[in-house]
């Protein structure tokens, strides 16, 4: 696996453990964003994007983020312990949106995500420094043809 670019959003001013966000490209044909630089017990790490988890109310079956202690839609009391619990007893609340497979490929995306996040440190402390910016914001307007169908891929082509 390729990563053929990071890009590094320190944040301004740092809090208590976030220090930035990133990007990564892998192989200039898939990206992924919102990982972040935390500042841990043993140094720096990157956490995985990630989502909040739900559930449903019992009485309505509105969606309700698991800290709710009542519906959001009609006020119903939620139980307390419905979260499920990982091997520590402590609530998993979040779960990775994307995520390396095996040890080898964590440690490559943490290096390289590292290593551009102590660069942009450096960077930041010159003058003049300008922060990059992690997302492109596009613009459609109706004048402005989308392009459809596929891009590059591995396989799987057409056997019409």
């Amino acid at each position: 696996m390729e990563i053929t670019e990071v890009r590094v959003k320190l944040v301004d001013p740092p809090n208590d453990k976030l220090q930035a966000f990133c990007s990564i490209t892998l192989g200039n044909d898939f990206v992924i964003r919102d990982l972040k630089i935390i500042d841990g017990p043993g140094g720096p790490f990157v956490a995985m994007p990630s989502r909040k988890l739900n559930d449903r109310c019992p009485k309505c079956r509105f969606k309700n983020h698991l800290r709710a202690r009542y519906c959001n839609e009609c006020g119903s009391r939620l139980g307390d312990q419905r979260a499920a619990r990982d091997a520590r007893g402590r609530a998993k609340l979040h779960a990775d949106i994307a995520h390396p497979i095996n040890t080898s490929c964590r440690e490559h995306v943490q290096a390289t995500a590292l290593h551009a996040y102590l660069e942009e440190r450096g960077k930041a402390e010159l003058p003049g420094y300008v922060a990059q910016e992690l997302h492109e914001i596009v613009d459609f307007d109706d004048d402005t043809p989308m392009r459809t169908g596929a891009g590059k891929h591995d396989g799987g082509g057409d056997t019409a």
